[in-house]
């Protein structure tokens, strides 16, 4: 039995309780974690943003070390360290042989999968196929990613979610260049990334906007030039920080149709709006047909960062041993399992960025 933060059902706070896990398969791996980001998609999954099963392990974004590896198992033994990779590519479907493997079939719209029992024998279902909030987990091989030794084993866990996310969105889905112009709209765990990642790219100006002033400092920490509160006017400030153009790229990593339209407007004639943030199947964002002829932008979608962390996570890692990246200004609270459902408040009110738990010890 290991301990586990899961949620009943739709809506219900998160609670600690007893699992036991599956024994590890030939081609699985089990690996103690050693820290979990609570992301929003965790957020999503108890709102009814998503659609997962109950009772649902939360958590996806998390590192750890193996402890043990199936008798097929090649790429990583006992003691590796390791990121969580919560969509693990097939490498044989149509999206995967295109060079799309963020868009593989294998994992498209998988919300939980069932994986474990709690104490009294039901069914428990894994939050994206990992629930990673939790002492230790098993998981296919192809679900973890070598982590070099030069990384913090606690910071390491932001690359499983949120900076291969945003910095992906910058640098894969926009391909951001050297002195163009990127506005950034919502500041959690994956807008600062994104941050992170136009500063990484040599962009400039910056402009990170968010509703709670608190996120200013954090905000030119992570390489932002400007901080604007989030407004109706945000699209006139930024005319004005980007020579009365809009800026080349915005991001926006909220997912709500107000921020959406914002980002959209805030962008020049022929640049790009990213979405990053998951909204609600039930929203609506409108645009009228002259608009979208007159300025010419291209309105596209980022999944996880259009990254492959096969790929990826070694060249952040490469990033953070050069000193080129700091995750640790990402994480402004280190909490305990048990802090989980505050943590959850704190993302409703826009407070503060990644919350990330702490397995040792435990």
């Amino acid at each position: 039995m290991v301990k586990a933060v899961i949620v009943d059902e739709q809506g219900a706070p998160p609670r600690i309780a007893d699992l036991e896990l599956p024994a590890a398969g030939p081609n699985d791996v089990r690996v103690r974690v050693a820290a979990t980001g609570v992301c929003h998609s965790d957020l999503s999954m108890v709102d009814g943003t998503l659609a997962p099963r109950f009772p649902l392990v939360l958590g996806h974004e998390a590192a750890g070390t193996v402890v043990e590896a199936g008798a097929a198992v090649t790429s990583v033994g006992p003691g590796d360290r390791v990121v969580l990779n919560w969509a693990p590519a097939c490498r044989h479907c149509w999206f995967c042989l295109h060079g799309e493997p963020w868009l593989c079939s294998a994992v498209e719209g998988v919300a939980s999968v069932p994986r474990g029992h709690l104490a009294d024998g039901t069914q428990a279902h894994v939050c994206m196929g990992v629930g990673a909030l939790a002492e230790e987990v098993v998981l296919p091989a192809t679900a973890v990613v070598p982590l070099p030794e030069t990384v913090p084993l606690d910071l390491a866990a932001l690359l499983g979610c949120a900076v291969l996310t945003g910095i992906g969105a910058v640098r894969n889905t926009a391909g951001v260049r050297s002195g163009e112009s990127v506005l950034v709209v919502g500041l959690g765990g994956i807008g600062l990334s994104a941050v992170l990642g136009a500063r990484l790219a040599g962009a400039g100006p910056i402009v990170a906007v968010d509703v709670a002033r608190e996120k200013e400092e954090l905000a030119l920490r992570a390489g932002a030039t400007h901080f604007l509160l989030s407004e109706p006017k945000l699209a006139r400030q930024v005319r004005g920080l980007t020579g009365g153009r809009g800026a080349d790229h915005a991001f926006d990593c909220v997912g709500a149709p107000a921020t959406i339209r914002s980002a959209w407007s805030s962008v020049r004639r022929g640049g790009s709006c990213t979405v990053v943030g998951i909204g609600r199947r039930d929203a609506e964002v409108t645009f009228n047909p002259l608009e979208l002829f007159h300025f010419s932008r291209t309105l596209t979608s980022s999944v996880y960062g259009a990254s492959d962390p096969s790929r990826d996570v070694a060249l952040l890692a490469g990033q953070i041993e050069l000193g080129r990246l700091d995750l640790s200004l990402l994480v402004t609270h280190r909490i305990t399992p048990e802090a989980v459902g505050e943590a959850f408040r704190r993302m409703r009110a826009g407070e503060g960025a990644r919350s990330l738990v702490e397995w040792a010890g435990r």
